[in-house]
């Protein structure tokens, strides 16, 4: 039942065209858990067919994901600071907490915000930490830009070459996120070690 209101849904912010998917991607990444799978591949596909405009596409995606990573941004930032300022006691998160989780954004939110865009599961939560950290906002959006960028090329060019082929798209998928998660995995490390040698 679910997933039939979700084809619904997406059926029918479709039929409003690049606006539909700006609000879908801005919904998947805000604190809405909705995939943003099913929302660009069958886009990349509408592209194929030469319904829609591949470009647009991506820059409706991209933009989506970065008004609704901005939610999340100004919700912890404005809201969940004073929270956890006044009550986080009571949850084991200290002031001590809360200013090391501002020291790690300062100096390494850039590569927490761009690796977070491609792991499923992490990518609409990252803009939190970085809205309670109160991260440098060029930076956020630099990142956040980026890394939404690479994952929505991933997707709309899964529905633009594979097409309605489900069994491929799910198999490719699996290997595609698969390969994101190993690639976040060794940029951090990576990234750890240049630290490590340059102190």
């Amino acid at each position: 039942m679910i997933e039939q209101f979700a084809h619904y849904l997406v059926d029918l912010v479709f039929a409003w065209g690049y606006v539909g998917i700006f609000l879908l991607m801005a919904v998947e990444s805000s604190f809405v858990p909705f995939p943003s799978e099913i929302v660009l591949i069958p886009a990349g596909y509408l592209a194929f067919s030469g319904k829609m405009d591949i470009s647009f596409i991506l820059l409706s995606g991209v933009l989506g994901s970065l008004v609704g990573a901005l939610i999340n941004y100004y919700l912890a930032f404005f809201m969940g600071r004073k929270f956890l300022e006044k009550y986080g006691n009571y949850f084991f998160i200290s002031q001590e907490t809360l200013t090391k989780m501002d020291n790690y954004f300062k100096n390494h939110g850039h590569i927490s915000t761009f690796s977070g865009r491609l792991v499923p599961g992490v990518r609409q939560l990252i803009s939190i930490p970085a809205g309670l950290a109160k991260m440098n906002m060029v930076e956020f959006l630099v990142f956040t830009f980026i890394g939404a960028g690479i994952w929505a090329g991933i997707l709309v060019a899964l529905g633009y070459f594979l097409g309605q082929n489900q069994e491929l798209i799910s198999e490719y998928l699996h290997q595609l996120t698969f390969g994101a998660v190993a690639f976040v995995i060794v940029l951090g490390g990576v990234y750890y070690l240049y630290h490590k040698r340059k102190k």
